[in-house]
């Protein structure tokens, strides 16, 4: 059995000196906050996104940036997906299928822009970018809908999107990644093609709130249990869901988890989030998959969003994209 574990060092118990900067930076620009004791409203997503707007400047140039709709695939009951495109110069012949965390209640084409933009330099690969439709307005399952059709209609047929025809690695992060996840495992069920490998960011993948991470970083690091606590009740609020796996993945069956393509995982250490990856990895590594696990250490929970302000947001990217191109050559390899 082969397990890969990488890590830039051990874990440090405090933020690295750049993590400490980019905090005490926030500290000083971000001057209003979210309420996460009432339901987010139109006001309470422009608060949001502000926010993630301090993240994204200084954005890389791409080649070509559009933006279309993606219709309704199949019979699923799903709406139509708005979505961005981004293109690389000298793009690859793959395309990364992103979806953006939020809690499953923020986030949009724009909260993410500028990690989509270095994913798709980095990689050199076409990368689409997805939105969905938000809770509590549209508690599960009516993201996952929206995302399982989304993917279908690029995997099945890119060219009538404008995209590559080569393989298609799903990505996204926090929230984003549990989509990503339950996606695959709903396609599973459900006997579809699957993506040729999944970037999956410090995803929400259990509802466990006792976890090692959660009670090591339950306040005070940005994203907290209260808030969790609350984004579940908003995404889904039903007792029924808390136990189906196309919400809670770390549910999945270890037939299903079998079935899944390569992943590569990333975990930020002071992120209540972390058991999350950690126990998702040992799952796999006991079905003896040689999944890979990028631990980041001394950051916080949506770090990647912060590729302009710090080195390891930017050196997780680049560990990502390469792992999107392995996947995509060994897909490439396989159906020729």
């Amino acid at each position: 059995m082969t397990i890969f574990v990488e890590t830039q060092t051990q874990a440090s118990g405090g933020y690295t000196p750049e993590m400490q900067a980019e905090v005490d930076r926030l500290a000083q620009v971000v001057t209003v906050a979210v309420d996460f004791s009432r339901a987010p409203d139109d006001e309470a997503r422009k608060i949001d996104q502000s926010i993630r707007a301090v993240w994204n400047v200084d954005q890389p140039d791409v080649a070509s940036v559009r933006y279309l709709e993606i219709p309704v695939h199949g019979s699923l009951d799903a709406v139509a997906c708005q979505a961005v495109v981004y293109t690389p110069a000298e793009a690859g012949d793959g395309v990364i299928f992103f979806v953006h965390g939020g809690g499953w209640t923020f986030g949009s084409l724009g909260s993410h822009e500028r990690l989509m933009r270095v994913l798709c330099n980095e990689a050199r690969q076409t990368v689409i970018g997805v939105h969905y439709r938000l809770a509590p307005q549209n508690p599960y399952p009516a993201a996952l809908n929206d995302v399982v059709s989304a993917l279908r209609a690029v995997t099945s047929s890119p060219g009538a999107f404008g995209l590559p025809e080569g393989p298609v690695v799903i990505g996204g992060d926090s929230a984003g990644a549990n989509l990503c996840l339950a996606a695959m495992l709903h396609e599973i069920d459900a006997g579809e093609k699957l993506p040729a490998g999944a970037l999956l960011f410090y995803g929400v993948f259990g509802r466990d709130f006792e976890t090692p991470s959660y009670k090591a970083y339950a306040e005070g690091h940005g994203l907290t249990e209260s808030i969790m606590r609350q984004l579940w009740q908003w995404y889904a609020p039903s007792e029924a869901t808390h136990s189906d796996p196309l919400a809670v993945p770390l549910l999945a069956t270890d037939e299903q988890l079998r079935a899944l393509p390569p992943l590569f995982l990333v975990a930020a250490e002071m992120d209540p989030l972390a058991s999350d990856t950690l126990n998702l990895k040992d799952r796999l590594d006991t079905l003896g998959r040689p999944d890979r696990l990028w631990f980041e250490p001394g950051v916080i929970h949506g770090f990647l969003e912060m590729t302009a302000f710090l080195e390891a947001a930017r050196r997780s990217a680049r560990r990502a994209s390469d792992a999107a191109n392995t996947f995509m050559a060994a897909a490439s390899r396989s159906q020729g």
